[in-house]
C-alpha cells in the first residue's frame, strides 16, 4: 500500500473526529461507529485470515459498541464499558476458532490477528470520552495535529529508519505549538504526548512496510485507520493524566 494512500485516509479520519468538538456528540458517536464498521470489515482482508466476514463483524461490533457506550454512559468513566466488549470480542474470536474446528489452516494467526483488532477497534471509544469528559477540544486538537504530522512524514518515500526519529521529533515539536494555540497544556507534556502519538503512527507504519501491500480496497482502509483509532485511548487517559 501507497504511504500517500494510507497518510490521506488517516488524515481524512482524524478531521473527521475533530468536527465532531463543532458538531456535536451525536456527530462524534456516528463517527466512532462508521470508523470501527470500515476498520473491522477490513482487518481481516488486510491480515489475510479466514472467517473474514465473521471475524470482521466481531471487530466491527466491538467498536461500535465502545463508541456507543462512551457517548451514553453517565461518567465519569465513560470508557467503564469497554474493557468488557473488548473481552467478549476476544472470547467471540475463541468461539469462532472453535467451531472452524481442529486442523484448520491458520488458526493461531487468525486469534491473535483477530484479537489484536478488537483492541484496536475498541479503542476508538476513547475519542468520544475524551469529548464527554472535558467538552474542550484542545487535547484533541493536539493529538490530531501531532499524528497528522506524523502521517505526512509516513508519506515520503524514506526509509523507516529516517522517517520514524523524524515523524516523532516534528510531532513532538508540533505537540507544544499546538498546545500554545488550542490549549492551557504545558510545553513539556505537550511535546511529550507528541511523540508518544508519533511513536504510535511510525509502529503503523512499520507494520505496513512488514507486510506489503493489502490484497484489496478494504484492507487498505483497514490498516490506514489503525493508527487513528488506537488513539482515541491515548488521548482519553492523556486527558485525565494531565488535565484534572
Amino acid at each position: 500500500m501507497k504511504s500517500s494512500f494510507a497518510g490521506l485516509v488517516g488524515i481524512v479520519a482524524l478531521a473527521a473526529i475533530v468536527a465532531g468538538h463543532a458538531l456535536g456528540l451525536g456527530y462524534g458517536i456516528g463517527v466512532g461507529v462508521v470508523l470501527s464498521v470500515v476498520f473491522g470489515l477490513g482487518w481481516p482482508h488486510y491480515l489475510g485470515i479466514p472467517a473474514k466476514k465473521t471475524l470482521g463483524t466481531v471487530v466491527a461490533l466491538t467498536g461500535a459498541a465502545s463508541s456507543l457506550t462512551a457517548g451514553l454512559s453517565a461518567g465519569p468513566d465513560y470508557l467503564v464499558w469497554t474493557p468488557l466488549f473488548i473481552a467478549v470480542g476476544f472470547g467471540a474470536v475463541l468461539v469462532v476458532q472453535l467451531i472452524r474446528g481442529t486442523g484448520q489452516a491458520h488458526r493461531l494467526e487468525s486469534t491473535l490477528g483477530a484479537g489484536t483488532g478488537v483492541a484496536i477497534a475498541g479503542f476508538v471509544g476513547g475519542w468520544v470520552a475524551s469529548y464527554r469528559f472535558l467538552g474542550d477540544p484542545g487535547m484533541t486538537l493536539i493529538t490530531a495535529i501531532s499524528a497528522a504530522v506524523a502521517l505526512l512524514v509516513g508519506m515520503l518515500p524514506w526509509p523507516d529508519r529516517v522517517g520514524a526519529p523524524l515523524a516523532i521529533v516534528l510531532a513532538a515539536l508540533a505537540g507544544p505549538l499546538a498546545a500554545l494555540v488550542f490549549s492551557d497544556l504545558r510545553i513539556v507534556p505537550a511535546a511529550v504526548l507528541g511523540a508518544l502519538v508519533a511513536a504510535v503512527i511510525a509502529s503503523f507504519h512499520r507494520l505496513r512496510t512488514l507486510t506489503g501491500a493489502p490484497r484489496n480496497l478494504f484492507g487498505a482502509l483497514s490498516a490506514a485507520l489503525g493508527p487513528v483509532l488506537s488513539l482515541g485511548a491515548l488521548v482519553y487517559f492523556m486527558d485525565k493524566l494531565l488535565l484534572t
